[in-house]
């Protein structure tokens, strides 16, 4: 069974920094393609960023460009996001998840619980 465990998450002023965690369990990690995806109180999910299996290509959606750093350590089954310069528009539950197609940033539903971070003065 797929297990996915999202944390880090918390509560951060505007221009702050959190690191965010993915646990990884169930399946071959290395072998696969993982995402980073939120989803802001009343909207839907939204792709955040990717990284390859073997963490040598990112790709970030526009309005995470140039703040947030996407990283995974294969030996220990664990995926990072660095989220620096922190916006109130940041305020969402973040999720991993496995990818489906690189080449339109699709990926599986998230199945795990997620991690709130909300960015407020």
């Amino acid at each position: 069974e797929v297990q996915l465990v999202e944390s880090g998450g918390g509560l951060v002023q505007p221009g702050g920094s959190l690191r965010l965690s993915c646990a990884a369990s169930g399946f071959f990690f290395s072998m696969y393609g993982m995402s980073w995806v939120r989803q802001a109180p009343g909207k839907g999910l939204e792709w955040v960023s990717t990284i390859n299996s073997g963490g040598g290509s990112t790709w970030y959606a526009d309005s995470v460009k140039g703040r947030f750093t996407i990283s995974r350590d294969n030996a220990k089954n664990t995926l990072y996001l660095q989220m620096n310069s922190l916006k109130p528009e940041d305020t969402a539950m973040y999720y991993c998840t496995k990818v489906k197609s690189y080449s339109n940033n699709s990926y599986y539903p998230p199945p795990g619980q997620g991690t709130q971070v909300t960015v407020s003065s």
